[in-house]
């Protein structure tokens, strides 16, 4: 495929992100370009639409899921990461499309590539939105990627308490002395933030 074509596909479906009134018409035409016949650039813009086309539209996205998550083991770190993000955003609006793939998608905790790692935690906090419960076993993942080597992923990881204590402030309530650790005293100001931040939302939610 040239690179004409290529930019002429991409153009395409940035047109058709914000053409929002058009997601669902066309749907099966932007998972077809999950085939093989197309760059790694337009799956991965084909990966990222889809998951927000499945947050919209999630009964219309569900015969694409396998397809979608079957980049979540891809060789480009690239269609790994848009994968996880693709599946987060469907599963927040329903885990039940997603379950399936969960044992995969946890796996991605340990990838090589951080922006792999940092879209695990997004995707996560996504389907954790709605679905808090398939975590409450799992906090120990996050709370260790707190300590991760690539600044991106320490700043997102406490994130994931913040959505957890909102709803299940008895699952983080463990963490809350340690999570106090990296907000008073990490060297990094939006670490500390965020760590506060989930403090602050899991304690309010104790109280309620």
């Amino acid at each position: 495929m040239s690179n004409n074509t290529d930019n002429e596909i991409l153009n395409e479906l940035r047109e058709l992100t914000n053409d929002k009134g058009n997601w669902k018409a066309n749907i099966n035409d932007v998972a077809l370009k999950l085939n093989d016949g197309y760059s790694g650039a337009v799956k991965a813009k084909a990966l990222w639409l889809l998951g927000e086309m499945g947050l919209k539209y999630p009964r219309e996205i569900e015969s694409h899921v396998n397809d979608i998550a079957s980049y979540l083991e891809d060789d480009d770190s690239k269609l790994r990461e848009r994968s996880a993000n693709a599946i987060g955003r469907i599963g927040r609006a329903d885990k039940d499309l997603v379950i399936v793939h969960m044992d995969k998608l946890m796996k991605m905790k340990d990838d090589e590539s951080s922006n792999v790692r940092h879209a695990f935690i997004w995707a996560c906090e996504n389907i954790a939105t709605n679905a808090p419960d398939l975590f409450c076993d799992k906090l120990d993942i996050f709370f260790e990627m707190i300590s991760d080597s690539e600044d991106k992923v320490r700043i997102e990881a406490p994130e994931m308490f913040r959505v957890i204590g909102k709803t299940r402030p008895n699952c983080v309530g463990p963490y809350l002395k340690k999570l106090e650790y990296f907000a008073e005293n990490d060297e990094n100001r939006i670490v500390r933030i965020h760590s506060a931040g989930a403090i602050r939302i899991t304690k309010k939610a104790l109280e309620q």
